[in-house]
């Protein structure tokens, strides 16, 4: 119900500690806890899912046939064409023999031997649920003329497709042939097809391949040997009209080019340190001779500078006349003749080290004029050598490029010799080496859909997803749900977390016993030990002279008891009333270190419940004997004037412009005692923010003051209007009221950005309109803290 801290000072936003293993485990309860329904029927939405494909999907049989990739046939071709040569299969080789039984050659060539085109399975429709609904679809919107030869066949191949599947045994040679379809003696005819199909194409394509071949390899196997042997005789030739030796692949020039460029880059980084260094120095010394920062900050900069004794020296004197200077500054005064003669000396400093900079930036100058002809011979020296190089070079360009076409004229011949020797033993000798170690079977039982695994899977899904959307929906909750993460968002205190209440469900039996209190605090005179009075002034002529400060104002009656903020009186066992108690005793440990008089109540919006929270905490304070007034300045929208005192015809607008006496505005409830001044508009107005901000607004608070001992001030919201910008004169700290899980918090840190007058005089929070039912969902340390069971022993009721 309360979370009071005190609230003297800001509190700054905890620093993130390591989440422990018990902390973690609230965290993912409460998460779960507020986000339940959602993640139940994201979890029921997945597996119903599941259940209707595995109600709906059609029966599918699986049948499986397998052929291997034989290397012993290759390796005897392998050894007809070269002796002892026995080199495996390449793995990309098997891979592209998957390709080609998965290509449409071979499945057409299926298709036409088994009339799959007459076939239902294939040019009918889809089958089951799905694919009945889908087809439906089609047919509305597809027109009525019936498809050609060809679209059946395309159709029929486009299905075939979907239910073959060729993979690889692992890194084996074995190649599987698996098929689904809706008949299990259909799946294994097709299965067995396939393989059958893929060997007669590859025996026919190695025997047109090898045919066509061999008359086009001979012949251009001699046009390569002629190429071959010219390209060699050139790269000979070249080589000895140009004296060229190979010396490891690099010429000496190369190597002195790169040394020389080592040098030139060394040569450019040590110019540019100079030149870098010389242009700081010469920046310090334009600088003005009293600009204290060229002592102070800049001469740490030059490294060179902090390694100058005489600099370093002067520089420690100068701190040290300067700390001298400030001291006496304070001490005797700054025109005091010690303090000046200081200056002078530590100015005779200045102009010393600016000396000794000189010195050090003409040196400076030389190295700069060293590193620069460096690194213009080091320049030069490169342009000479590269132009060297270049004329070495054009002949080994040359050279290479005659020994690549040596090379490669002399690997084509090779490959071509060797490609005609295969070719003609293939032609005479056509074999295949794939061969079906396995054929395929009839199913026993259907492959699809796997029940167990869909409804698991489906469970498993909607378990993350449940998990997902819960934590999604959570991470975009923006709203303030509890004390800590209102201290933690905005660095001041929570002083209180009221719960959301109606008048009518608060039980009456604290009335009397509300009453009898409030009437011994009036007749004991009770105090809070910071409620001493003022000293005496004399009051404005705005609230009359005749009503000294301490005079008991005369005023008319009302009665609160019925609204919500007469909740204190009514019920004062309850969370609400306690709520407003803790906020008073915030207040009251603010009043004993410093003036707090008055309390601004405010929100970010409007109906976030602040001129209830007005109400009752001025009511709380007025039953402990507290000397309190409730002043309505909402000027734009006065909601406690209607709910209080609607028959009132002048306010504190009227009180402000001189134009009624506060005798005639003050209203007191008959109860409590507490006054309330109100605010009437006539019309409506739109220098409201200046009227607060006057000083006549200013002297009238001031006279308020010696009155009473606590003056609580409904204001407007902060986001819509600027009215409360301008009370930061009359109004010693503000008091945020902020709607539980309404409010953004974006919203607020906006609100408070933009009133800084308000957010510096902050003296907390209160959490309104706060369900205590579904609080510990979002507060697991305090959850168990807010329930019935730890009042009800002291008498508490809600």
């Amino acid at each position: 119900m309360l979370h009071s801290r005190l609230p003297s000072v800001n509190v700054e936003a905890p620093e993130p500690e390591l989440l422990s293993i018990s902390d973690a485990i609230l965290a993912l309860k409460g998460l779960v806890s507020r986000q339940l329904p959602l993640m139940i029927f994201v979890f029921l939405a997945c597996v119903s899912l599941a259940l209707l494909y595995v109600i709906t999907a059609q029966r599918m049989y699986t049948s499986t046939a397998s052929l291997i990739i034989d290397s012993r046939k290759i390796s005897l071709m392998q050894q007809q064409q070269s002796a002892g040569s026995d080199a495996p299969i390449e793995s990309a080789m098997i891979d592209s023999q998957v390709e080609i039984i998965k290509s449409d050659t071979i499945a057409l060539s299926v298709i036409k031997d088994l009339r799959l085109v007459d076939e239902p399975e294939f040019t009918g429709d889809s089958g089951g649920l799905i694919g009945n609904v889908v087809g439906a679809v089609f047919s509305l919107i597809s027109s009525p003329t019936p498809p050609s030869e060809y679209q059946q066949l395309r159709k029929a191949l486009g299905r075939f497709a979907k239910n073959l599947a060729v993979k690889r045994v692992g890194l084996s040679y074995v190649i599987e042939i698996s098929y689904r379809s809706t008949s299990a003696d259909r799946a294994a005819q097709i299965s067995n097809a396939v393989a059958e199909a893929y060997i007669v194409d590859s025996l026919e394509a190695k025997y047109n391949a090898s045919r066509r071949a061999a008359v086009w390899l001979q012949d251009r196997m001699k046009e390569l040997r002629v190429q071959a042997s010219a390209a060699e005789r050139g790269v000979a030739d070249y080589k000895a009209k140009n004296n060229i030796v190979d010396a490891g692949g690099r010429l000496l020039s190369e190597q002195q080019l790169a040394e020389i460029n080592s040098a030139l880059t060394v040569a450019r980084a040590q110019r540019a340190e100079a030149q870098a260094r010389l242009e700081r120095i010469t920046t310090i010394l334009k600088a003005d001779d009293e600009d204290r920062n060229v002592i102070l900050n800049d001469l740490a900069t030059v490294a060179d500078t902090m390694q100058n004794p005489v600099i370093v020296k002067l520089r420690q004197t100068y701190l040290d006349y300067a700390a001298k200077e400030s001291d006496w500054s304070n001490r005797y005064g700054a025109n005091h003749l010690a303090v000046i003669n200081l200056r002078n000396q530590m100015r005779e400093i200045r102009r010393s080290i600016k000396d000794e900079l000189k010195r050090t930036a003409e040196s400076f100058k030389s190295d700069l004029e060293i590193a620069k002809s460096r690194e213009e011979a080091s320049q030069k020296s490169l342009s000479d050598a590269i132009n060297q190089s270049n004329d070495t070079s054009q002949a080994q360009i040359v050279l290479r490029d005659l020994e690549s076409n040596a090379q490669s004229a002399r690997a084509l011949s090779d490959n071509f010799l060797q490609m005609y020797m295969v070719s003609v033993q293939q032609q005479s000798f056509p074999i295949t080496e794939a061969r079906v170690i396995t054929p395929a079977a009839m199913s026993l039982g259907p492959s699809s859909p796997k029940t167990l695994l869909v409804l698991l899977g489906g469970v498993l899904v909607g378990g993350l997803f449940a998990a997902a959307s819960g934590f999604v929906r959570d991470m975009m909750d923006r709203v303030f749900r509890t004390a800590p993460q209102v201290e933690a968002m905005l660095g001041v205190s929570c002083l209180a977390v009221v719960p959301r209440v109606l008048p009518d469900e608060l039980p009456q039996s604290g009335w009397s016993k509300a009453r009898t209190v409030a009437k011994l605090a009036r007749i004991s005179g009770w105090r809070h030990l910071s409620g001493k009075s003022e000293p005496e002034q004399q009051v404005v002529a705005s609230i009359g002279s005749e009503y000294p400060a301490g005079a008991q104002l005369p005023s008319r009656q009302m009665n609160i008891t019925d609204t919500m903020s007469g909740v204190v009186t009514r019920a004062p066992f309850s969370r609400f009333a306690e709520a407003m108690r803790a906020v008073k005793m915030a207040i009251d440990l603010s009043r004993d270190e410093a003036t707090c008089k008055v309390i601004g109540i405010t929100s970010s919006l409007p109906n976030e419940g602040k001129s209830t929270i007005a109400g009752a905490i001025a009511q709380a304070s007025s039953m402990s004997g507290t000397r309190t007034l409730l002043v309505d300045c909402d000027i734009r929208n006065p909601s406690l004037t209607r709910r209080f005192s609607p028959d009132a015809q002048a306010g504190i607008v009227e009180l402000v412009l001189g134009q009624a006496e506060l005798k005639d505005l003050i209203w007191t409830d008959s109860q409590s005692g507490l006054h309330f001044l109100p605010c009437v508009l006539a019309s409506r107005s739109s220098n409201s923010a200046d009227l607060l901000a006057s000083a006549p607004m200013e002297r009238l608070f001031k006279a308020l003051r010696s009155h009473y001992d606590l003056i609580i001030v409904d204001m407007s919201p902060l986001a819509p209007v600027i009215d409360v910008r301008g009370t930061s004169r009359i109004v010693d700290h503000y008091t945020l009221v902020v709607e539980w899980a309404e409010t953004k918090i974006d919203i607020v840190k906006r609100s408070l950005d933009e009133a800084p007058g308000v957010q510096k005089k902050l003296m907390g929070v209160v959490l309104n309109k706060v369900d205590i039912g579904a609080l510990g969902r979002y507060d697991s340390h305090r959850g168990d803290y807010y329930r019935n069971r730890y009042y009800h022993r002291y008498g508490y009721v809600d």
